[in-house]
C-alpha cells in the first residue's frame, strides 16, 4: 500500500522529516518498507529558469537555426542557439541552464552542456513543453507570461509538486489502515503516546446540499445479508474531462493513472477514506437500482471488455432490464461513465466481505475495491464518503446534486464489546502498565471506555476494527502503541527443560531421512495439489473421494492428492527429460480423502528407485537397479525403526505389476514393487520404476510401544544352504511360509541369495539358493538336530512344491 506524505499531512499537521514518520509508523505495525521521492514532473524542473529573449538573429551557417541573446536574471546575458521557428526577441521562455538534467520520452536522462552548433557557441537550451515533461507538444518553444521576471525558477511557475511516498507492507488483517485516514489515525495514536498532542482533521461535508430534486433513482436491496448498507445519490449537469493537476498529482504519487475527473474522484475517496465508490451513467439506468443475485450462467461483460459467466451467489447491481455491475468488484461496460455522460448515479455501500471475496476469487478479479471490501471496511462512513465524493465531483466537474441521499440500512452493524482484565494485560506484556496509560492509548484508538473497575475496563470497539474482537486483540493494540521497544527486559534468565517424547514424528523423520541420504536418496517435496484425472490410473482410487478446490488456480492444481505416486512420477519424468535418469527419491507427505464419514488426512513415506545402481564409471560396468536392491532399502528402514516379526504377502494395489506387501499382524506397513508400465507410460517414462509406500501413522504407532530387551544368545547360530530346483510359478513367499511352518522355534532367519534361470535347467524350472539360520537360545545344537531340521525342510519343499535339490 502506498501513502503520500503530502496527502497524509492534510489529516495531521506535522512537520517531521519523512524518516521520523516512517520509523513511528513501523513501530506501530504499519511497516514502511521504502520511502520514495515523487515529483509531478520528473526532475522537478531543477535548473530551468525564466529567460528573457533580448535579441534573435538568423544563424549565418544554418537556415533553420537562430542565435539568441537571453537574460537569465543574473545581469550577464548568454548566447543560445535555438532551432524553434517561433522564437523571437522580447519573449519570456523556459531555459535549461548549463548542467541541467532533462529526460527524453523514454525517461532516459541527458545533461545540458556548453557547446558549439555550426560554429556558434550555445550556453543552454530554450525548451518546448515536451522537453520539460509538461505536455506532448513539440511545435515550438513555450512562450511564458510576459510579467514573469528573468531568473524565476520554472518549478515555482508551474507549481511542481514534490512529495514522498511510503510503501507500507500492510498485514491482511489491518483493513482499517488501508487508506490515508486509517494511516493518519494510527499515526495520531503514536504521536499522542509520545506526548505530541495533534488533532485528526477530516474533510468537511457540511456544504453538501440538494440543489434540485429532478433525478431520483430508487434503490431496492433484495439481498440485505450480502449488502447490509447501500447509499446512492444523483448528480446532473456534469462535464467529463481531465482532472485538475492537484487531483492527478495525488493519484500519480500512489501509482494510479488518472482517467477522467469522475473516475478520479472515486479513486481519490477510496484511497483517502478507504470507502470504495462506483459511478454509473444515470442515462443508462432503466428504472430503479436493484441489488440482487442472478441465475447461474448469466452472461455479463465487465469494463475490461471480457464476457463473464455469473455464479448464482455473485451479488450484482442491476436495473429493471439487467445487470450493471458486479457488486464491490468490477463495473459493467455498458453502464460506465464516458465522455458523453452528463449525469451520474453515485454508489457507496458496505458489502458482505465473504461474498465479495468468493466472487473476486471466482472471477479472478483483484481490484482496489474488492481488496478492501473482502477485508471489511468501515460501515459507519458509507454516507459520509458519498457526500465527500459528491462535493469533489461538483468541484472538478460542475453539476448539481439532483436527489436526496438514499440510505438503505435496515439493520445497523453494531460495535463490538470486550472486557479487558488488567491482570491479563500485565501477564501478556510482561510488565504492569499504568492504568491511565492504558486508557489513554485506548481512547487514542477510538475505543470507548464504558466502565472502569479495579479488575479491568468495559470497552466498545468500533465496527471498522474487524481485527479487534477479543481481549487478546485489545492487548496487542495497547502493546503496539505503547511500543515494543519500551518494554523492559528482566535481568533474570529463566529456562525450562521440556520432556519431549523419544518417538516424536519429526525426530523419526529426521532419523530415516538421514539414513536414506547416506544411501544416496534425495528428498523431494511435491505440491499437495494435483490433477483430478490421476485417480483414473488406478482402480484403487475413487474420484468421488477427491478433495476439490473451490477456486483452483488451474485444472492441474484443482484437487488434493490421494496418492504420492503420481507427483513422484512427475518428478522422475522431469529429471529423465533433463538427462538425469538414475534416481533415488523419497518424500514425507500427506494424502487427502473425502470419505462419506468426513475428510481425512493420511501421512506416508514413499521411496522411488529408477535407472542404474551407480554412476557411469570406467572401472565398473553399468548394472540396473532391481527389486531385491529396492527391497533391501525398505527392510533397512524397518530394521532401523526396530520393527521385526513382519510378514510378506502379495501386494493388493493395482499400481504394481509385481510386488509384495510387508505387514505386522493384520496391518500393512508398506507396499513395494514395480510400477505398471501403463502408468509410467502416462508420464512419458520408458524405464522401470520401483515404488514403496509406507503407512507412516501405523509405523509411528508401532515404534511407540514399549521396548522389550532380551539377552544376547550365548550359543552359536548355524547356517545351512539349499539349492532348490522349482517350478517357475513358485514364489519365494511360498518357500518362506513353508519353512516357517516347518520349524517355528529354532529357525531364526531365511534368506534368498541367488536366483538362476537359463540354460542347463529343465524347461519351466528355476533355481533358488537359500540360506537358513538355526539357533537354540538354551544350548548348542548338535549335528543330528541340525540335520533333522534340514531334512524336514527338504521333505516339505519336495512334497508341497515338487522341489528337488540341484
Amino acid at each position: 500500500m502506498k501513502i503520500s506524505y503530502n496527502w497524509l499531512k492534510q489529516f495531521i499537521k506535522i512537520d517531521w522529516k519523512s524518516e521520523e514518520t516512517a520509523a513511528l509508523l513501523t513501530d506501530l505495525g504499519l511497516e514502511v518498507e521504502i520511502v520514495e521521492k515523487y515529483q509531478s514532473v520528473k526532475g522537478g524542473l531543477e535548473g530551468i529558469v525564466v529567460g528573457h529573449v533580448l535579441t534573435c538573429i538568423p544563424h549565418p551557417d544554418a537556415d533553420r537555426l537562430k542565435i539568441t541573446t537571453v537574460d537569465l536574471g543574473n545581469g550577464i546575458p548568454v548566447q543560445i542557439v535555438c532551432g524553434a521557428s517561433n522564437v523571437a526577441a522580447g519573449q519570456k521562455v523556459p531555459v535549461a541552464t548549463i548542467g541541467t538534467t532533462l529526460y527524453d520520452k523514454e525517461g532516459v536522462a541527458f545533461s545540458i552542456k556548453k557547446g558549439k552548433i555550426r560554429g556558434q557557441e550555445s550556453h543552454g537550451m530554450i525548451c518546448a513543453e515536451d522537453e520539460l515533461g509538461l505536455g506532448e507538444s513539440h511545435d515550438g518553444i513555450m512562450i511564458l507570461d510576459d510579467t514573469l521576471l528573468p531568473g524565476t525558477s520554472a518549478a515555482t511557475v508551474f507549481k511542481i509538486e514534490n512529495d514522498e511516498v511510503f510503501e507500507i507492507g500492510l498485514t491482511p488483517n489491518r483493513a482499517d489502515a488501508m487508506s490515508h485516514l486509517g494511516t493518519a489515525r494510527d499515526l495520531r495514536a503514536g504521536m499522542l503516546q509520545s506526548g505530541i498532542n495533534v488533532e485528526l482533521i477530516t474533510p468537511s461535508v457540511s456544504n453538501f446540499r440538494v440543489d434540485k430534486r429532478i433525478l431520483k433513482i430508487d434503490i431496492d436491496v433484495k439481498e440485505a445479508k450480502l449488502a447490509p448498507r447501500y447509499c446512492g445519490v444523483t448528480i446532473s449537469g456534469i462535464t467529463v474531462k481531465a482532472s485538475p493537476a492537484w487531483l492527478q498529482n495525488r493519484l500519480k504519487a500512489i501509482g494510479i493513472n488518472p482517467k477522467n475527473n469522475i473516475v478520479d474522484v472515486t479513486n481519490y475517496v477510496l484511497h483517502e477514506l478507504g470507502q470504495p465508490l462506483h459511478a454509473f451513467d444515470a442515462s443508462k439506468i432503466n428504472g430503479k437500482i436493484i441489488v440482487k443475485t442472478l441465475a447461474a450462467g448469466t452472461k455479463f461483460t465487465t469494463l475490461d471488455d471480457v464476457e463473464r459467466t455469473l455464479h448464482e451467489e455473485d451479488l450484482m447491481i442491476c436495473d429493471e432490464k439487467g445487470p450493471l455491475c458486479i457488486a464491490g468488484v468490477f463495473g459493467g461496460k455498458k453502464s460506465g461513465v464516458s465522455e458523453n455522460t452528463n449525469s451520474i448515479f453515485l454508489e457507496s455501500a458496505y458489502f458482505n466481505p465473504v461474498s465479495i471475496r468468493k466472487t473476486a476469487k471466482r472471477h479472478q478479479l483483484n481490484t482496489d475495491a474488492s481488496f478492501r471490501f473482502e477485508r471489511g471496511i468501515d460501515p459507519t462512513i458509507t454516507e459520509y464518503a458519498l457526500k465527500r465524493a459528491a462535493l469533489l465531483i461538483q468541484e472538478v466537474a460542475g453539476g448539481e446534486i439532483t436527489s436526496d441521499v438514499i440510505n438503505v440500512y435496515p439493520k445497523k452493524i453494531e460495535d463490538f464489546t470486550v472486557f479487558l482484565n488488567f491482570s491479563k494485560v500485565a501477564k501478556i506484556i510482561g510488565q504492569e502498565l499504568p492504568k491511565d496509560t492504558i486508557k489513554k492509548i485506548l481512547v487514542s484508538l477510538d475505543i470507548k471506555v464504558n466502565s472502569v473497575s479495579d479488575a479491568g475496563l468495559g470497552l466498545t470497539i468500533p465496527a471498522y476494527r474487524v481485527d479487534v474482537q477479543r481481549e487478546i486483540d485489545v492487548i496487542e493494540e495497547i502493546l503496539r502503541v505503547y511500543g515494543y521497544n519500551n518494554i523492559n527486559f528482566s535481568k533474570k534468565l529463566n529456562a525450562t527443560v521440556s520432556n519431549s517424547p523419544r518417538n516424536e514424528d519429526y525426530k523419526i523423520q529426521n532419523m530415516i531421512a538421514t539414513q536414506l541420504n547416506s544411501q544416496g536418496f534425495n528428498e523431494m517435496m511435491a505440491n499437495s495439489l494435483t490433477t483430478a484425472s490421476y485417480v483414473q490410473l488406478s482402480d484403487m482410487l475413487n474420484s468421488e473421494h477427491n478433495v476439490t478446490m473451490l477456486n483452483p488456480l488451474s485444472n492441474d492444481l484443482a484437487t488434493m492428492r490421494q496418492s504420492l505416486l503420481f507427483s513422484g512420477l512427475e518428478a522422475i519424468s522431469y529429471n529423465i527429460n533433463r538427462k538425469n535418469a538414475d534416481l533415488k527419491l523419497f518424500e514425507f507427505g500427506k494424502t487427502y480423502h473425502n470419505f462419506p464419514s468426513g475428510y481425512e488426512e493420511h501421512k506416508h513415506l514413499t521411496l522411488f528407485l529408477s535407472g542404474n545402481r551407480n554412476q557411469e564409471n570406467w572401472t565398473s560396468t553399468q548394472k540396473p537397479s532391481d527389486f531385491f536392491l529396492f527391497k533391501g532399502y525398505v527392510n533397512a528402514i524397518l530394521s532401523r525403526l526396530g520393527i521385526q516379526k513382519t510378514q510378506n504377502s502379495p501386494v493388493t494395489s493395482d499400481v504394481f505389476s509385481e510386488g509384495i506387501a510387508i505387514g505386522f499382524g493384520q496391518d500393512i506397513l508398506v507396499e513395494l514393487g514395480v510400477v505398471k508400465k501403463s502408468i509410467v507410460k502416462h508420464f512419458g517414462i520408458k524405464q522401470e520404476v520401483f515404488f514403496a509406500d509406507f503407512n507412516w501413522a501405523l509405523i509411528l504407532k508401532l515404534i511407540a510401544t514399549k521396548i522389550k530387551y532380551t539377552e544376547i544368545p550365548k550359543y552359536p547360530e548355524v547356517r545351512r544352504d539349499l539349492a532348490l530346483l522349482i517350478d517357475q510359478n513358485v514364489t519365494y513367499d511360498r518357500i518362506y511360509n513353508i519353512a516357517r511352518q516347518t520349524e517355528k522355534s529354532l529357525l531364526k532367519d531365511i534368506n534368498l541369495f541367488d536366483v538362476y534361470e537359463g540354460k542347463n535347467l529343465p524347461e519351466g524350472k528355476k533355481s533358488y539358493a537359500l540360506s537358513f539360520t538355526i539357533q537354540d537360545n538354551s544350548k548348542t545344537l548338535t549335528d543330528a538336530q541340525i540335520d533333522k531340521i534340514m531334512s524336514k525342510l527338504q521333505n516339505n519343499f519336495e512334497t508341497e512344491l515338487g522341489a528337488s535339490l540341484r
